[in-house]
C-alpha cells in the first residue's frame, strides 16, 4: 500500500498537474470558442451581456468561459409560419376551439355576424438584433397583432363580403397593416403573407348560411344565363333592324332615283312636245301601242281583238289627220 502511494506521489508531481490543467482549460477552450452557424441560421454574439456582432453562416470563434454568448436565430430567407384557430397535428389541420383551446377564431363581421376565420401568417427575421432584445414575447406580440388587424378587417366588412369576394382584399391589407405595426415596435420581422383558410359561419347557423350561399349561387347563375341570351338576341335583333334600314334606304332611294327619272324625263318630252305638238303626240301614241303589243303574252290573243264579240276594236285612224 506504502509503495502505490508513493508511485501515485511520483506521478503527480506539480508539474505534471500543471500541464494536464492546460491542457483541460485547452480542451475547454476548443470546445467552448469554435462553433458552427448552418446555412439556413444567423447568430448574434454578446460580450459581457451586451449586443457586439451579427454573423452570418459558417465557422466562427467567440471569447470562452461566458465572455462571448451566441445566440442563433432562423436566418433571413427561412419562413416562419404561425397559425390561428387551428393547429397542424399528424392527421392534418384541426380546428382549435374542437380540441378545447382559445377560439381565436371566432369574429364578429359588419353586419353583426358572427363567422369563424381560420388563417396563417408567414414572416421572416430580417433584424436578429430586434428580434432577441426588443421585445420579449416575441410569439405572442406576433399573435396579438395578427388577430387585431384581422378582427379589425373582418369587422369593416360584411359576412357575404368576407366569405367571398373580400379574401384577397384582406389578404394583402393584413400583410400591409401587420408590417406597419411590427415595424413601429421594433421586433425585427417582416411579413411576407397572410392567407384565410377557411371562413364559415358557426355551426348553429350553418346551415342557413349554407341555404343563403346556394340562393347567391343560384342568382349569379340566373344574371350569367340572361346576360348569354342578351347577347345572343340582342346583336341578332340589332342586325335584323339594320337590314330592313338598308332595304327601306335602298327602295327609297329607288324610289326618288326612278321619280327624277320620270320627271327628267318628262321634262324631255315636254321640251319636245313644245317645239313640234303634231310630231310629239304622234310618237307618244305609236310608243304606247308599241308598249301595248309588246308586253301581251303570246299564249293569249291580242289586245285589239274582243274575244267575245270577235271584231276588231276600233282603232285610230292613222290615215287621217
Amino acid at each position: 500500500m506504502a509503495t502505490e502511494n508513493k508511485r501515485l506521489k511520483n506521478f503527480l508531481t506539480p508539474v505534471r498537474v500543471i500541464w494536464g490543467l492546460v491542457a483541460l482549460v485547452f480542451v475547454i477552450m476548443l470546445f467552448t470558442s469554435f462553433f458552427i452557424v448552418n446555412p439556413d441560421e444567423q447568430c448574434v454574439i454578446t460580450r459581457f451581456g451586451r449586443y457586439y456582432e451579427t454573423l452570418g453562416p459558417g465557422l466562427h470563434y467567440k471569447l470562452p468561459f461566458g465572455v462571448d454568448k451566441k445566440y442563433v436565430v432562423p436566418g433571413p430567407k427561412a419562413i416562419q409560419t404561425e397559425q390561428f384557430g387551428f393547429v397542424t397535428t399528424h392527421g392534418g389541420p384541426v380546428n382549435q376551439y374542437k380540441n378545447g383551446i382559445t377560439n381565436e377564431s371566432t369574429m364578429l363581421t359588419g353586419d353583426l355576424n358572427i363567422v369563424d376565420v381560420e388563417w396563417i401568417i408567414q414572416y421572416r427575421i430580417t433584424d436578429p438584433k430586434a428580434w432577441l432584445f426588443t421585445v420579449q414575447e416575441k410569439e405572442q406580440t406576433i399573435r396579438d397583432i395578427s388577430r387585431s388587424v384581422v378582427n379589425t378587417l373582418v369587422g369593416d366588412r360584411a359576412i357575404l363580403e368576407v366569405m367571398s369576394n373580400e379574401r384577397t382584399n384582406i389578404e394583402n391589407l393584413a400583410v400591409e397593416q401587420m408590417n406597419l405595426q411590427y415595424k413601429k415596435l421594433g421586433i425585427g420581422i417582416d411579413v411576407s403573407a397572410v392567407k384565410l383558410q377557411n371562413i364559415v359561419p358557426p355551426a348553429g347557423v350553418q346551415d342557413a348560411f349554407e341555404d343563403v350561399n346556394k340562393a347567391i349561387q343560384d342568382m349569379n347563375r340566373y344574371i350569367n344565363e340572361g346576360k348569354e341570351r342578351y347577347n345572343a338576341e340582342i346583336p341578332r335583333a340589332k342586325g335584323e333592324a339594320d337590314q330592313k334600314v338598308q332595304v327601306a334606304e335602298g327602295y327609297a332611294a329607288e324610289r326618288v332615283n326612278k321619280a327624277k327619272g320620270d320627271v327628267a324625263r318628262f321634262n324631255s318630252v315636254y321640251e319636245e312636245y313644245r317645239k313640234a305638238p303634231a310630231v310629239t303626240r304622234d310618237r307618244l301614241y305609236l310608243e304606247t301601242m308599241e308598249e301595248i303589243f309588246a308586253g301581251q303574252d303570246k299564249e293569249k290573243k291580242p289586245a285589239l281583238i274582243d274575244s267575245e264579240l270577235e271584231n276588231i276594236l276600233p282603232v285610230k285612224n292613222l290615215g287621217k289627220n
